[in-house]
């Protein structure tokens, strides 16, 4: 283990940090490493001990970007041991990074240990979680059938003064409340936020805009070909990251 380590560091033995390699290369380094390795937490942290041991300071924006293109091979499992990794070395105790850590161990078929994390490091100041966060708890105790944990989330929410942004957020609580028999607790959240409940959300916004264009796009079919081009141009779907506002730091 350790030989096959210094073999994939030698690159940056050859003389004083930074010198030989440029950021942008020791971040490709580090992706192409962290996606060929085996799924072994001993080679995960190991490699990872290796390739910061030749940092000056710790490279938190090389390991978010490496984050980045694990999540995009959808390398639910990698992510969680390089965030562990970094987390056990003080580093990247942000609400950010646990979003980013509950949110992978999910999808690596972990809710529990995500609900754990979610009660030991954050749950304890939801009046400064930012509701994005939030709605991915919501949004895993309901994908998870955990319905309780749901209400219970939703109602503390609430105590704390926080009002739900979304009406995304309301269906599932009524949903919850439903499955789980509460109908009068059902009907007075309907009552209580009828009129976010009656606001068209993102969703529905955006398959309103995707309608409309659809539609230009059907009337414009006689027209020449650059007009075509243009029309399908404008009906590409894009896809945007989740925001990066400032994350207040985490006590341990």
């Amino acid at each position: 283990m350790i030989d096959r380590i210094k073999r994939s560091t030698r690159g940056l033995e050859q003389g004083p940090t930074g010198k030989n390699l440029s950021s942008a290369e020791k971040r490709k380094f580090l992706i192409n490493t962290l996606l060929g390795l085996e799924d072994s937490r001993e080679n995960v942290y190991g490699t990872l001990d290796a390739w910061v041991a030749f940092e000056q300071d710790f490279p938190l924006a090389s390991l978010k970007q490496a984050l980045s293109a694990l999540e995009k091979e959808e390398q639910w499992h990698r992510i969680v041991q390089v965030i562990k990794w970094m987390l056990s070395k003080g580093q990247g105790n942000t609400t950010r990074t646990y979003e980013q850590l509950v949110c992978a161990l999910e999808k690596d078929n972990r809710a529990e240990e995500a609900h754990k994390i979610w009660q030991k490091k954050i749950a304890h100041d939801l009046q400064s979680v930012p509701w994005r966060f939030c709605h991915l708890m919501l949004a895993i105790y309901y994908r998870n059938n955990r319905l309780e944990r749901l209400v219970k989330l939703f109602k503390e929410l609430e105590a704390c003064g926080r009002k739900p942004p979304s009406k995304d957020i309301i269906r599932k609580v009524e949903d919850a409340y439903e499955m789980l028999g509460l109908l009068e607790e059902k009907k007075a959240l309907l009552e209580k936020y009828k009129d976010l409940y009656n606001k068209p959300s993102r969703d529905d916004r955006k398959k309103g805009s995707k309608s409309k264009r659809t539609e230009m796009n059907m009337a414009d079919a006689d027209g020449s070909k650059e007009s075509k081009m243009e029309t399908s141009d404008n009906l590409q779907v894009h896809c945007y990251p989740l925001d990066e506002e400032p994350a207040a730091a985490i006590k341990s």
